[in-house]
């Protein structure tokens, strides 16, 4: 064994390692510890809960494994599972599995991998016998809970910690409040105070919204580690593409699409973008993240016909949830160890840690949907020392014609993609969301710990999920609105025994006893949109929509004149007004402060080194619209018969602020950045607005009064109106900035 000299290896941390995780490090030659791991390693041998943030691929698992194990190889033998490790996949579990049984081995550590793809005989054997790592998903966690509640204590009350990988992937979400009740169950059900709980992560814009998730209630006693591993540097540039590259002037003026130019098209993908894919991606190996299922099969079917076309093999396959699990490990496998040029043409399957090795670069179409995103896609690439992270960006915007939507004019998608870059620059990225109440969930909670112990009374159910739970946010009275939800004839969720004790109900067996019981996570639901008794197509509900709203579909605008949950059908007529725009880029859940910058890269004079001639030249065609529109000092534009209102808010203010509207019987339409009025004078929206500034803003109730249940939760649909409700005020708008953001834009129309 070398000495700590030789290595070059602080001692502070590797001599604390136990001794065969020593002897394994140099096995694996490691010529030094990472920056976090130096830090973490301390940190997780004292004891406590601990949040571990660096980039993809600086050593965040060994950060918290190493002392784990040491502190497993320093214990007394007890009986039980010691490290729990919680993944949210379970091709991650796989890739861990495959990484860790190594380091057990040279531990003498047993390691274990449970998910519903693992044999019921290998499980059994892990329940007989506990003991070692156990790798896990939120899901099989659960089963183990309802399904085996009077073991857990053998089963977990010797856990040194457990290890919550891809925190970030938690944080805000249904699936993140079920892992923090399971944990606290568990907790509970062992008779233990807290057990260790270790959260790593890529991407956390608020390390104190991270502590506090790791640890509802406890966030402050939460030690945070932050590594300082800057990687090898950064290669980027964002590359501008007009819809139609190619196009003539016809005699009226028109724009004529010539019939090469059809069949150039035929996937949608402009020429240029579809040869540029070709020229930087083929003979490397790459990710590219091409938006939804269907725009990933088409450019990796775009692709395909390339490398036919020019007759060399296929380097270019898709990978997404569609997809068998066979299809993805193959396109995983053929990255991670196969030396061929390879490029998985994915959506957000490939942005969480599974190994892949070393990947080229990285390119994506449009701006995506977040800048936690974007730093998560970054760290894919450039792992190879002396190898900088390598990142396109391919924007496609309309080609500039006659009858142009102003807001295809501002070319929003090249815009946000600049902002969010800018945003990267900054070192910022969006911050977990606030804790809501999350209803959907503790609803089914309620059921997994009813299944649990059996029958449960009332005010233990509240004192385990909610005093002590994560659903703090739930008080006595709100919690017992939902218990007689679920109790309604209605919903038969529930029933209370003789002894006062809660018990399955009827309906609710059915739901308990099915075999998709265990995940919180929603499964896309979608609307038939219907007109005059046809159907249009099918729509995802998935935000808060009401009569009377305009809904933009298959190129046309229609009225919605009703909606119907029970049979999840809306039903529209169609509804006049200019033609409607389309955006390359995504705005869904847009935060506010990359609206806001994004109106700074419009009315600014910067000029950025990594975009390219056309992209330039589609920023300089923006920026000359912004400016003639005068949208440096205006929110409100004439537009049509009505006003189109540009208040560079973030997803969920602009929302509200359509709802308010509608609420005031504007015929409304919101898109991805801007809310437009018909069959209105602006100036009666300039007045609308003065009166909400000064407080006199629509009540929840005329807010919500015909807003559509948005299925995002699992559990929505059973909830009652005042629940859902609440909810949706909560967790998907933000009502009490209506005022505010009301005297913002009237002040601006003053001025």
């Amino acid at each position: 064994m070398a000495t700590t000299r030789t290595m070059n290896l602080q001692p502070s941390a590797f001599e604390r390692l136990g001794q065969p995780i020593r002897r394994w490090i140099w096995t694996q030659k490691w010529q030094r510890l990472r920056d976090v791991q130096e830090k973490a390693i301390p940190a997780v041998l004292a004891g406590g809960d601990v949040v571990v943030s660096a980039r993809t691929a600086a050593g965040k698992t060994e950060a918290a494994i190493l002392p784990l194990l040491t502190r497993v190889l320093g214990g007394d033998g007890r009986d039980g599972f010691r490290i729990l490790y919680v993944s949210p996949l379970k091709a991650l579990i796989n890739d861990q599995y495959r990484r860790l049984e190594p380091l057990c081995e040279a531990c003498d550590i047993p390691l274990h991998k449970w998910h519903g793809d693992v044999s019921a005989d290998a499980k059994s054997r892990a329940r007989k016998n506990p003991s070692g790592v156990v790798l896990i998903t939120p899901e099989s966690l659960e089963a183990l809970l309802v399904r085996r509640g009077k073991e857990i204590r053998f089963l977990f009350s010797s856990l040194e910690a457990v290890v919550i990988d891809e925190l970030h992937a938690f944080i805000g979400t249904e699936r993140g409040m079920q892992l923090q009740s399971i944990l606290n169950r568990i907790e509970i059900e062992c008779g233990r105070e807290r057990i260790d709980r270790i959260g790593l992560s890529a991407t956390l814009g608020d390390m104190g919204l991270a502590a506090d998730a790791l640890r509802p209630g406890g966030g402050a006693k939460v030690a945070v580690i932050e590594g300082n591993d800057e990687g090898n540097g950064l290669r980027l540039q964002i590359r501008g593409y007009y819809d139609k590259d190619s196009t003539t002037k016809a005699d009226d003026g028109d724009v004529e699409t010539p019939p090469e130019e059809e069949a150039a098209e035929r996937h949608g993908i402009p020429e240029r973008l579809a040869d540029d894919l070709f020229r930087f991606l083929r003979g490397h190996r790459n990710l590219l993240f091409g938006g939804s299922r269907e725009r990933v099969e088409l450019y990796a079917d775009r692709l395909r016909l390339m490398c036919e076309e020019n007759r060399v093999p296929n380097e270019f396959f898709p990978h997404h949830g569609s997809l068998s699990k066979a299809e993805r490990e193959d396109v995983e496998i053929r990255l991670r160890d196969d030396p061929r040029p390879t490029t998985a043409v994915a959506t957000t399957t490939l942005e969480l840690g599974i190994d892949i090795g070393d990947v080229e670069s990285v390119a994506q179409i449009g701006p995506g949907f977040s800048v936690s995103s974007l730093r998560q896609r970054l760290g894919r690439s450039g792992r190879r020392a002396g190898s900088p992270a390598v990142m396109r960006m391919f924007v496609i915007e309309r080609n500039p014609g006659r009858g142009q939507h102003p807001l295809e004019r501002l070319n929003l998608g090249l815009v946000q993609s600049i902002a969010m870059i800018e945003c990267l620059k900054d070192g910022w990225c969006e911050p977990p969301e606030p804790t809501g109440v999350h209803l959907s969930t503790l609803l089914h909670q309620l059921l997994a710990l009813i299944l649990q112990k059996g029958g449960i009374s009332p005010q233990a159910a509240w004192k385990i999920l909610c005093d002590r739970g994560p659903f703090k946010a739930v008080d006595r009275a709100t919690f017992a609105d939902l218990l007689r939800c679920m109790a309604s004839t209605d919903n038969k969720l529930i029933e209370q025994s003789p002894e006062g004790l809660l018990m399955i109900g009827e309906f609710g067996e059915r739901i308990t006893e099915a075999h998709d019981f265990y995940p919180v996570f929603f499964t896309e639901r979608e609307y038939r949109i219907m007109h005059d008794a046809r159907t249009l197509g099918t729509y995802p509900l998935d935000s808060a929509i009401k009569s009377g709203e305009t809904l933009i579909f298959a190129g046309r605008r229609w009225q919605v004149l009703e909606v119907d949950d029970t049979t999840r059908v809306i039903t529209v007529k169609p509804t006049r007004g200019g033609k409607p725009p389309r955006f390359s880029g995504n705005g869904g859940g847009l935060h506010d402060r990359i609206a806001e910058k994004m109106k700074r890269v419009l009315e600014g004079k910067e000029q950025y080194a990594y975009i390219d001639r056309v992209a330039a030249e589609m920023l300089s065609s923006a920026r000359h619209c912004f400016e003639e529109r005068g949208l440096a000092s205006r929110f409100i534009l004439p537009h049509a018969d009505g006003a189109l209102v540009l208040p560079w808010i973030g997803t969920r203010k602009l929302t509200t602020l359509a709802l308010a509207f509608l609420a005031r019987d504007f015929r409304t339409a919101q898109y991805q950045h801007s809310i437009e009025l018909q069959d209105c004078d602006p100036e009666g929206v300039e007045q609308c607005l003065a009166r909400w500034a000064e407080g006199n803003v629509p009540t929840i109730d005329a807010l919500m009064t015909g807003v559509a249940r948005p299925n995002v939760a699992r559990f929505d649909n059973h909830l009652s109106w005042d629940l859902m409700t609440m909810v949706t005020i909560k967790e998907r708008l933000d009502y009490e900035s209506l005022q505010g953001v009301a005297a913002g834009l009237a002040s601006v129309g003053r001025s």
